[in-house]
C-alpha cells in the first residue's frame, strides 16, 4: 500500500491586524491574554470569506508543490465556519482555483479539522483512487465571535492548505489515531442556525449564532485527552518521545501546550506554535503551523513529526508523520 506524502504547503491570513489593546473594552487585557494564552494579536478578515482564504492558501501550496489545479483529483476543507450551509465551501474552493476536475467536500471538526482532513485524504491516496489530494483548514471565527464578551479574545481567521500525494519510499504518514466524545458537545457550540435552532429574528436577538465556550472543561479536556493520545500513538508503533523531532499542533492556548508538552515528555522547543501572531485559527491552525515550520528551514529530511489537535465535539487525534 502506498503511502500519502506532504507534497506542498500554502498559508494565507487576512492583512487585517487586531491587536489585544482592543479587548479592554470588555474586560480584559494584553498582558493576561498573552499570559495565559499565548496570543499578542490575530487577522481578521475585511471583505473575505472562509472560501477565499481556503482558495489561496490552497494555491500557494499548488504553487509549492509544482502541480496545476487542473491535476487535483480531491479537495476536502475543514471548516466551521461554511460560506454557506449549502453548497460546500469545498465546491466554492473548487472554482475558485479552477480545479474543475476535482471532487469536493468540507468536514466539520472544529478544531480537529485539520488532522482530520488529512487522515481522510490520506486514505483516498493510500488505496490509489486519488493521486493529487488538497487538503485545506480554513476558518473565519470573526463571523461568529459576539465582540462584546471576554471569550472574543481566543479566535482569528486564517487558512492552510496541504497537498497530498503518492510515494512507495519509506516515509509520509505512518500512523492516524483519531477520537470523538459526543458527551462534550456542549462546552463548544454554536446554537443556533441548524435545523434543531433555525435562524429567526429572537435567534439573531439573543446571540446564539455565536460561539459559546467552557473554557475551563476546555482546558481540562484539552490537557486530559492530548497526552493521552500521543502516547497512544507512540506506544502503537514502538515509539518513544525522544524520537519526535517536531510537534505540529492545534493551537489553543500556550498553556495547554505547554501542559501536553510535560505529560508526554517532550521539550517545549520543539513544540511549533504561531498563535502570538494569529491566536487560535480552529481548522487553519494545523497546516498554517506546518506551512511556516517548513519555510522555516526547521524540517530536514528524515525528520519525524507528530501532529495533535483537539476540538469542540468533543474531537482530538494524532498523527505521525516521516519527511
Amino acid at each position: 500500500m502506498k503511502r500519502a506524502i506532504i507534497k506542498g504547503t500554502g498559508s494565507y491570513t487576512p492583512p487585517k491586524v487586531l491587536k489585544n489593546d482592543f479587548f479592554e473594552a470588555v474586560g480584559s487585557n494584553d498582558e493576561w491574554i498573552y499570559s495565559h494564552l499565548g496570543i499578542k494579536e490575530r487577522r481578521i478578515v475585511e471583505g473575505e470569506v472562509t472560501s477565499d482564504l481556503a482558495s489561496k492558501a490552497g494555491l500557494i501550496a499548488l504553487e509549492n508543490a509544482g502541480i496545476t489545479s487542473k491535476e487535483v483529483d480531491l479537495i476536502i476543507v475543514a471548516t466551521s465556519t461554511p460560506d454557506r450551509q449549502a453548497p460546500s465551501t469545498a465546491c466554492f474552493v473548487q472554482e475558485k482555483i479552477d480545479a474543475n476536475h476535482a471532487v469536493a467536500f468540507d468536514i466539520s471538526a472544529v478544531c480537529s479539522g485539520g488532522i482530520y482532513g488529512l487522515a481522510i485524504g490520506s486514505q483516498f491516496i493510500q488505496t490509489g483512487m486519488y493521486k493529487n489530494v488538497l487538503v485545506i483548514g480554513a476558518d473565519t471565527f470573526s463571523s461568529i465571535t459576539d465582540w462584546s464578551r471576554k471569550d472574543s479574545v481566543f479566535f482569528g481567521d486564517g487558512a492552510g492548505a496541504i497537498l497530498l500525494s503518492a510515494t512507495d519510499e519509506d516515509k509520509g504518514f505512518i500512523d492516524f489515531k483519531l477520537h470523538a466524545d459526543g458527551t462534550g458537545k456542549m462546552h463548544f457550540n454554536i446554537p443556533a442556525g441548524g435545523c434543531e435552532i433555525p435562524a429567526s429574528e429572537e435567534t439573531i436577538k439573543q446571540g446564539l449564532h455565536y460561539f459559546q465556550m467552557n473554557g475551563k472543561e476546555v482546558y481540562s479536556t484539552a490537557t486530559k485527552v492530548l497526552p493521552e493520545c500521543i502516547n497512544e500513538i507512540l506506544e502503537a508503533n514502538q515509539m518513544k518521545s525522544d524520537d519526535i523531532d517536531w510537534v505540529i499542533p492545534h493551537q489553543p492556548s500556550i498553556r495547554i501546550l505547554k501542559e501536553v508538552a510535560e505529560k508526554v515528555n517532550i521539550p517545549f522547543e520543539k513544540v511549533m506554535t504561531n498563535m502570538d501572531k494569529y491566536a487560535n485559527t480552529s481548522g487553519g491552525t494545523i497546516p498554517i503551523v506546518l506551512d511556516e515550520t517548513y519555510r522555516s528551514g526547521k524540517i530536514k529530511d528524515g525528520d519525524t513529526l507528530l501532529f495533535a489537535a483537539v476540538g469542540s465535539g468533543w474531537t482530538w487525534g494524532t498523527a505521525i508523520y516521516k519527511v
